[in-house]
């Protein structure tokens, strides 16, 4: 089949492959200048199969109102937002009952180990450089409470396929020498030996021009204007390029999918949350951790990625903007600095980029893939916080249900 797969981020592009793989024509369509540009581009660089829990779960709508407005919160919900997102909002507050959390995280759990898998595969098959390295993160804890209780909550999804093992302060500093020196600081961890580090905007690229030199086209610079329907069904893509018939589209535009499904009267309540990110040279800190390291109390991730540091912790609802906003970012060096004073500065040292995206957040944190009910049109798209966890594995289970002809919609947009 000729398929056009919308968007070149890690979702779309990790599409490409393995429609590709199958058999069928590709053709990818990117507003931008090449691949992984956009969200993939400033992520945490984190393949963390160990978070897939959906964000929505009991309690976290009264800790979101109680932050509104907060610049310093975790998750900041501006008052601005609110009267366009309150159907966003109730499903939120459905999707935060417990039994509701439950199933998500499993479904994602699923997901998540099914796309580390198909990176493994990836690599294997095509020598994409990225960064990558794998068993390389740890999670701290700064009290012995939430170090026991999250040592328990990861435990029980042992049995589901989750790889997680307790670390005392002596062994997190074992682990990471980098730890050493604020040791007092920290109750204990956990290290996820399935987790694996990795620039997201690199892969998206490497394996976007592999897929290229095996015959798929990729049309960069170009605005997508609509989906063509004809008798019913999908029969091109109208776009800056001119019109490109296809017998399948793939919609992975990530929060801007909501605008064009619209169109077609396909409700998706897909709402931009925007992460903020600070990408710092290696020599701000040149004997920093060789680990990432997740600090769950206070809210932030340091990746070494490379030659580079990524820094994030941030989640802000508001909408379309993506400019990072200053106070965002000094809350967010502030709570790293707290733990590595190395740091200071960091985010205005020379070659130091502070960047901000929007995740495409969906009130259950479950997204979507598969066939609508309009015949020929794909979802691969809604993973907020999961894309680059889960884009590999996405792309493989949208193939293979492009594959099947299911003709079974997504739920929420049937």
């Amino acid at each position: 089949m000729r398929i056009t797969v919308l968007g070149a981020g890690i979702i779309g592009v990790a599409s490409a492959y393995w429609l590709q793989r199958a058999g069928h024509q590709v053709t990818v369509l990117e507003r931008r200048d090449g691949a992984g540009l956009e969200t993939s581009w400033g992520n945490g660089a984190i393949i963390h199969v160990s978070s897939v829990q959906p964000w929505a779960a009991p309690g976290v709508p009264l800790k979101v109102l109680r932050w509104l407005g907060q610049e310093d919160a975790p998750m900041l919900l501006r008052a601005s937002a609110l009267p366009r997102m309150w159907r966003w909002g109730l499903g939120f507050l459905a999707a935060s009952r417990a039994a509701a959390h439950n199933e998500g995280t499993l479904a994602n759990l699923e997901l998540a180990i099914l796309s580390a898998r198909c990176m493994a595969e990836i690599r294997d098959a095509t020598g994409v450089q990225y960064d990558y390295a794998g068993g390389s993160v740890i999670k701290t804890f700064a009290t012995e409470a939430e170090w026991l209780a999250a040592a328990a909550a990861h435990e029980a999804l042992v049995p589901y396929g989750l790889e997680v093992e307790r670390l005392t302060r002596e062994q997190c500093v074992a682990r990471e020498p980098a730890l050493a020196a604020r040791a007092e600081k920290i109750a204990g961890g956990l290290f996820f030996p399935q987790d694996e580090v990795g620039d997201c905007s690199k892969f998206s690229q490497g394996l976007a021009e592999w897929c290229a030199g095996q015959g798929a086209v990729f049309h960069y610079g170009t605005e997508i204007h609509n989906i063509v329907l004809r008798g019913g069904r999908v029969a091109a893509v109208a776009s800056s390029a001119g019109e490109i018939a296809a017998d399948a589209v793939v919609v992975a535009l990530g929060p801007h999918s909501a605008r064009l499904l619209g169109r077609h009267g396909l409700r998706v309540p897909i709402y931009p949350v925007k992460g903020l990110s600070v990408t710092a040279p290696r020599r701000v800190w040149e004997d920093g951790p060789r680990h990432a390291i997740l600090e769950d109390g206070r809210k932030f991730a340091l990746t070494p990625l490379g030659d580079r540091y990524r820094i994030v912790g941030s989640a802000e609802v508001a909408d379309y903007d993506t400019t990072p906003s200053p106070a965002r970012i000094g809350a967010l060096m502030r709570n790293v600095c707290s733990l590595f004073p190395e740091l200071e500065g960091a985010e205005h040292a020379e070659g130091s980029v502070q960047w901000a995206g929007l995740r495409p957040m969906v009130p259950n944190g479950r997204p979507w893939i598969g066939p609508t009910r309009i015949p020929g049109l794909y979802l691969n798209t809604g993973h907020g916080h999961t894309g680059w966890t889960m884009g590999a594995g996405s792309g493989k289970r949208l193939a293979e249900m492009v594959d099947q002809r299911s003709n079974q919609p997504v739920a929420a947009v049937a």
